[in-house]
């Protein structure tokens, strides 16, 4: 409980107060916690490790669960299947790391990616050809509408490119675990994207050793900025700030002709890359954009708070670099970090 600065728990270190600041540590204070969170007017904000959020400079006045759970438990199933139930709080990266060092294949792809597990299923996190819903089998959540905590199927989680009904609809539920079924395997899941195939000196479709694939995943990550630093001039970010925007054929096409990359997704829509279309805009890595919030010095698709920043000023260099593209290619980029 108490007052606390939102800037001190999110990785850009923006944001004013949050007057009610509810620290969720273990299960059983849950239900004591949830009351708490009823009898104030608003829903609560569910923050995790703050590495995807844009806090406004005059905070909030909704109660803030921040969720710090720990722990991974796993139960053998049929076969080679093993069912992953983590806490929400537990930093996504050390799951994908113990799972791999158990031997256990699904999510390792994934490693580097900042956040908790909880956040993962709202923004469907994913990486490399693989997206954390592939092994979700259910989620335990609390629902602030019918003030019921319940488990419910992956089916029914809506999940999508980076988006979920916990998306959908935001703050209505609060995460508190996730189950994934994952395989005892010593290969790792078969290779489909094509440029951590190039990375792996490994064809499409084949399944390299699992410890070396997600080695090299975290190298590549590495040596593309993908990896939140702890200091320098790119340690105050949210990573990438804008998702990859849908597109028609015949936009797919133009595009194509212009050099950019566009490709196919699962679902047969087509997707351009966001970060071609601000570097065609004219942004480049390093570059100030507006007082205070620069592009990194890795990728125009990520972009930094210096020390002088305010919210109200990266808030301004996102709708500023939003509206370039439109202007330029007629299309609309969708911001990626959620607004607090």
């Amino acid at each position: 409980m108490g007052q606390h600065q939102l800037s001190d728990h999110t990785t850009l270190r923006l944001g004013g107060p949050a007057p009610l600041w509810l620290s969720h540590n273990h299960d059983a204070d849950w239900p004591d916690l949830a009351r708490t969170a009823v009898g104030h007017p608003e829903l609560p904000f569910t923050l995790g490790g703050g590495s995807n959020s844009l806090a406004a400079d005059d905070g909030t006045t909704r109660p803030v669960i921040h969720m710090a759970t720990r722990g991974i438990r796993t139960h053998h199933l049929a076969d080679d299947q093993v069912e992953v139930t983590v806490a929400a709080g537990h930093p996504l990266a050390d799951l994908v790391a113990s799972t791999v060092a158990e031997g256990l294949s699904g999510i390792e792809y994934l490693g580097g990616i900042p956040g908790t597990a909880g956040a993962a299923p709202v923004q469907n996190a994913g990486a490399y050809g693989q997206e954390i819903g592939d092994t979700l089998a259910a989620i335990t959540t609390h629902d602030w509408t019918t003030g019921r905590t319940a488990r419910i199927p992956a089916a029914e989680c809506r999940l999508g490119y980076r988006t979920s009904v916990f998306k959908q609809v935001p703050g209505r539920w609060t995460i508190l675990s996730l189950t994934l079924h994952l395989t005892r395997s010593t290969v790792a899941a078969p290779v489909t994207y094509q440029h951590l195939a190039t990375a792996l000196r490994a064809p499409l479709g084949s399944r390299p050793p699992l410890a070396e694939a997600a080695a090299t995943v975290l190298h590549d990550r590495a040596e593309r900025g993908l990896l939140l630093p702890e200091t320098g001039h790119d340690a105050r970010q949210a990573g990438s700030c804008f998702l990859n925007p849908t597109v028609t054929d015949d936009q797919a096409g133009a595009l194509r002709s212009q050099g950019a990359p566009v490709y196919r997704t699962p679902a047969h829509t087509w997707r351009a890359s966001a970060g071609w279309l601000l570097e065609a805009c004219g942004y480049r890595t390093g570059a100030e954009v507006t007082r205070g919030v620069r592009c990194s010095t890795r990728r125009t698709l990520t972009l930094t708070a210096q020390a002088e920043a305010t919210a109200h000023d990266f808030r301004t260099a996102l709708e500023e670099m939003a509206a370039r593209v439109r202007t330029a290619a007629g299309l609309d980029l969708y911001l990626e970090p959620v607004l607090v």
